[in-house]
């Protein structure tokens, strides 16, 4: 099963061919993170918290 490279957390494989670069197995950022988000291509520190 994937997992997400910042926080481990499981990703499917569905999420893994949506949202990573061609060529990678696993995402740099994942929903469940709440340090970094995806910006654009990019990878960014998050500016705010995204408690739930």
């Amino acid at each position: 099963m994937p997992e997400c490279q910042n926080c481990s957390s499981f990703v499917t494989r569905r999420y893994v061919r949506v949202f990573t670069p061609e060529g990678r197995e696993t995402p740099r950022v994942c929903p469940s993170c709440e340090d970094k988000i995806r910006d654009g291509s990019d990878v960014r520190a998050a500016r705010s918290t995204r408690g739930n």
